[in-house]
């Protein structure tokens, strides 16, 4: 890792890899926040974009609106376009993206000197599946519960707004098991990309979020340290 990383990177590009409900949101603000970076978030630059009406939003928007998935090629420009931005000057953090290897190739050829920091959260199957099952969360504020672990003080009343704390529907075990299959499929082969070029770090993300984010960032210092 030292040989990869001395004296490449101009800038501190953190990719955050890991099933839906690892966690990976919650670090990624935190993330963001302890090193002074942007978090990027594609389905963020779809909304922006399409509210704006640019002309990436407008293409997006046709794709949204037939059902069909994106193509890389303006997913990319959506991104390119945004880590172009003066914020991204000291860096960025990758929140939901790349999903592919191709986006990963893509990335990687804009501009190969930035050697992205890439960590993924490994956590088993049963327990986001557990997780999600007592998730709860408030429609106003969209504080996050657990009906066993952490409950609003009084039942379907968020202690924050007041707001209606309810269950979603996608956190339906059902739902959760075919997502959690749909990113092993299309994920592994990523994961499998970054490992051929050791990059790749993987931490147990079946922690308490605070262990969690404490050995995520030690580890992004280690790395900034060497470089």
């Amino acid at each position: 890792m030292d040989c990869y990383y001395s004296g490449m990177n101009k800038q501190l590009v953190i990719i955050l890899l890991g099933p839906p409900g690892s966690g990976k949101g919650t670090q990624a603000k935190m993330l963001a926040q302890d090193f002074q970076i942007p978090q990027i978030s594609t389905g963020d630059l779809f909304r922006e974009h399409i509210a704006v009406s640019s002309s990436i939003g407008k293409k997006a928007k046709g794709y949204i609106q037939a059902g069909q998935l994106v193509p890389d090629d303006v997913v990319l420009d959506m991104l390119f376009d945004r880590i172009s931005r003066p914020d991204c000057k000291n860096g960025y953090l990758l929140d939901g993206f790349p999903r592919n290897v191709l986006q990963a190739d893509m990335l990687g050829k804009h501009d190969p000197k930035n050697i992205p920091i890439v960590m993924c959260l490994n956590v088993p199957d049963d327990v986001i599946v557990k997780r999600a099952e007592g998730r709860l969360l408030c429609k106003q504020c969209g504080s996050i519960y657990n009906k066993v672990a952490s409950p609003p003080r009084e039942e379907g009343v968020c202690d924050k707004c007041g707001g209606e704390v309810y269950r979603r529907p996608d956190d339906a075990p059902e739902v959760v098991r075919e997502r959690l299959k749909v990113y092993h499929q299309q994920t592994s082969p990523l994961v499998n990309y970054y490992e051929q070029k050791k990059i790749l770090n993987r931490f147990d993300g079946n922690q308490l979020p605070e262990a969690v984010h404490a050995g995520l960032k030690t580890h992004i210092e280690q790395v900034k340290a060497k470089g």
